[in-house]
């Protein structure tokens, strides 16, 4: 019978490189620089890593389709390493590969890596034309600020929220983000704003504006793991462990029939459900201390508060209101900047959220180190558009907590 993957699984090294539009850089130089710090993070040596698992959205754009090009910039000493893809939920996935293979024995040290390289090729997040039965069937004539600008109507119309109530929302997400990025010289964005600025941005698709939509970004993400016991032997205190990792994908109910009214996320709900009884939590508005999700749009940050069951339903505006998620809050959101300030290299995304926990529950993150340690960390990962999606939920903590 499945046990899940609870604590056997620690993270012995991360790393991240700065994100942002780098121009003088490619593919490789990024993917270089996040393995270099997650290599001398971990204190072992290349060759002690036995398997990788690498992941980017757009492969055709830089790196390609197989898993030679991390072989090949980082030099790995001829280990497997295969090649995922998953949209938006894609640096997610490679962290999974390498989690289930130590979890399951099939090997000691194994490599997650998450790169992107876009902005010197144009590519600004809008629709390309690509085939397949998704793209030819649903996408073909989309937009992700359209889609979610719907989601943000159906969340408002459900719940009784006017306009107002949702711009103000939104622009208090996006202005906590800015300020929490502010504080990070790793990311994308470092330009504090405030809600004149917000309220009268132009408008991209009613209700979301200019500080309501995340960019795309240039950079990588990296972790290491292995077994805790694996871990003390090396020396290793304060072990993050990790405690859930749950993948949901929609399977058409969204946008097939009317049984969805658009306001929500069935992957976000189906996908945190699993991830809390894995990781033994009952209550996750008490026990869980920071969370990363992906707010590729304000409203999905504000949608993804209640389908993650930690805000009420029609509840999480009086919780973003009330500075509940805020960095000095009972549970930040985005304490590094999130997508919308950090960046969005799409590939790297999930791993750069990891990156963020374990370095707070190891009390290394600097100026916007959270002053009690955090015990749990939950990070959601989304691919995809509300009607079609992937949806990963990873949550890692304390080792025996």
């Amino acid at each position: 019978m499945a046990t899940g993957i609870k604590d056997k699984v620690a993270i012995l090294g991360m790393g991240c490189a700065k994100f942002g539009e780098r121009w003088n850089d490619n593919a490789e130089d990024l993917m270089v620089e996040a393995f270099i710090e997650a290599l001398e993070d971990s204190g072992i040596e290349k060759n002690d890593i036995q398997a990788a698992w690498f992941s980017t959205a757009i492969e055709e754009q830089h790196v390609g389709k197989s898993g030679v090009p991390l072989a090949m910039a980082l030099r790995l000493p001829f280990i497997p390493v295969t090649r995922v893809e998953n949209y938006c939920a894609s640096g997610s996935e490679a962290f999974r590969g390498a989690v289930y293979a130590v979890a399951s024995g099939a090997c000691d040290i194994a490599l997650a890596l998450g790169v992107e390289k876009l902005k010197d090729t144009g590519y600004g997040g809008l629709p390309q034309r690509t085939r397949g039965a998704v793209n030819d069937m649903f996408w073909a004539n989309t937009s992700a600020p359209g889609n979610f600008a719907q989601l943000a109507a159906a969340y408002g119309a459900k719940h009784g929220k006017s306009r107002d109530d949702m711009k103000k929302a939104m622009a208090h997400i996006s202005i906590k983000s800015h300020d929490n990025g502010s504080k990070n010289p790793k990311a994308h964005l470092r330009n504090k704003i405030d809600e004149d600025k917000v309220m009268n941005a132009p408008m991209i698709a009613e209700p979301l504006g200019l500080f309501d939509c995340c960019g795309v970004s240039d950079g990588a993400a990296c972790a290491i793991v292995t077994t805790p016991e694996i871990a003390k032997s090396l020396g290793k205190k304060d072990l993050v462990t990790v405690k859930a990792l749950q993948l949901a994908v929609s399977n058409g109910t969204e946008s097939q029939h009317n049984s969805w009214d658009g306001s929500h996320f069935i992957t976000t709900r189906t996908a945190a459900k699993r991830a809390y009884e894995e990781a033994g939590i009952e209550k996750p508005r008490d026990q869980v201390s920071l969370i990363e999700v992906h707010d590729c749009f304000s409203v999905t940050e504000l949608v993804t508060m209640e389908d993650l069951h930690i805000s009420p339903e029609g509840g999480a505006i009086n919780d973003v209101m009330n500075g509940f998620y805020d960095a000095d809050g009972q549970i930040p959101c985005q304490i590094d900047g999130g997508l919308k300030c950090f960046g969005h290299p799409i590939g790297a995304s999930g791993l750069r959220m990891i990156y963020e926990m374990y370095l707070q529950m190891q009390g290394r993150a600097a100026e916007r180190q959270r002053s009690e340690q955090p015990v749990f960390g939950l990070t959601h990962n989304l691919g995809g558009f509300p009607h079609q999606n992937v949806c990963s939920v990873c949550i890692v903590g304390m080792d025996g907590a």
